[in-house]
């Protein structure tokens, strides 16, 4: 992921209601939802939300498929995954074994943090 894109990302997320609708998505993964279920579930009148799907779209935060006369919204996760790896890269400048002790106070799943590399050797 390059500056451009992550500011791009960040951009698109700084609208409480573009944020609502991407986390929605998250949680519903693959599955992803359609305009009206979206609007009914976060409560947005349709024109309201048409402008911030088009705005995640734009971002590629969010991927659309027609079905039918509906179309389908899903959150981009793997452009999700490269945001928190594009801002994780450089933790402790690459050696996130520094930071080891903070880690317990983040509410994220270790499993998407980044790896801590043993500078002990094993003998």
């Amino acid at each position: 992921m390059d500056k451009v894109t992550a500011t791009t990302v960040f951009e698109s997320l700084a609208s409480a209601i573009r944020l609502d609708v991407y986390r929605l998505l998250v949680r519903k993964g693959p599955e992803g939802m359609v305009a009206g279920e979206i609007a009914g579930t976060l409560d947005i009148p349709p024109t309201n939300l048409s402008f911030h799907l088009k705005a995640l779209t734009q971002a590629r935060l969010l991927t659309v498929e027609q079905e039918g006369r509906y179309q389908r919204y899903r959150a981009n996760i793997p452009l999700m995954l490269d945001m928190i790896a594009y801002l994780t890269a450089e933790c402790c400048s690459g050696n996130p074994e520094q930071c080891l002790d903070m880690r317990p106070a983040s509410g994220c799943s270790e499993s998407l943090l980044p790896p801590i590399h043993s500078t002990e050797s094993k003998g």
